[in-house]
């Protein structure tokens, strides 16, 4: 019960933006290539800035 309002990391927000952006383009890849490959492209910005928290974490 005490999780329940407990805020999301920036990370955590992350990883759900990269989830859905890679859901988005698996289903945009059948009709649009070319919005796909764009929307992958984000996918790939936001899995760096999870890399780069990651690297903070470990380092912290």
């Amino acid at each position: 019960m005490l999780g329940l309002f407990k805020k999301k990391s920036e990370k955590e927000k992350l990883n759900a933006k990269y989830m859905k952006l890679l859901e988005e383009s698996k289903q945009m890849s059948t009709s649009n290539r070319t919005e796909a490959d764009r929307i992958m492209a984000e996918a790939e910005k936001v899995l760096d800035k999870i890399k780069a928290i990651e690297a903070n974490e470990a380092g912290a």
